[in-house]
């Protein structure tokens, strides 16, 4: 009877030790697995990023207020979007410039067709990556900007905004890269 008592906590032991040994194995294959297809869904985005029904809801849901519907925003308080962003894509600097203006926002007096405007653009970080991808693409091409697009005009894509943030800037150094396009007054 003694020797039976003594034989249960010697396999206890072994038991918690065998459990302990195999629980980082466990972790490891979990997190390597989950690594592994979180990467394949990544990448299917990024190939496959579907971005018109969700550009169009963000962009009612948040931009909309401001911008208008029509994209033409309200003249000298909110600047259109419609007939201006393709002028800003065109230039070298364009693309990143616009993800950063969602990012970072932008502070400073700019000229839009015309018109001056010198509203405070908020930061709208607080948005998935695949939100303000999407967005910027509806704004893209909606209101008949996409027929002013450059012929070599990609869709801009999650990844895009992930490497814009980061690096973190203030909304007047975004204005201060609005400067460096060079775009026209009636631009």
């Amino acid at each position: 009877l003694t020797a039976a008592r003594d034989s249960r906590p010697h396999e206890q032991t072994h038991l918690i030790e065998r459990q302990l040994m195999t629980r980082p194995l466990v972790l490891a294959i979990f997190i390597f697995a989950a690594s592994f297809v979180s990467g394949i869904l990544l990448a299917q985005d990024e190939s496959e990023f579907d971005w018109q029904a969700l550009g169009e809801k963000t962009f009612s849901t948040n931009c909309a207020g401001c911008h208008q519907m029509n994209g033409q925003g309200v003249p000298t308080v909110f600047p259109p979007h419609a007939g201006h962003l393709p002028n800003v894509i065109a230039k070298e600097g364009g693309r990143q410039y616009l993800i950063r203006v969602l990012l970072n926002g932008l502070q400073g007096e700019i000229r839009v067709k015309g018109k001056t405007y010198n509203q405070i653009m908020p930061s709208w970080n607080a948005l998935r990556d695949e939100e303000i991808a999407a967005v910027l693409n509806h704004e893209l091409t909606n209101w008949g900007n996409a027929e002013m697009l450059p012929e070599d005009f990609a869709p801009i894509l999650p990844g895009e905004v992930a490497a814009g943030r980061t690096n973190d800037i203030t909304a007047t150094q975004v204005y201060e890269l609005r400067q460096t396009l060079n775009l026209s007054a009636d631009e």
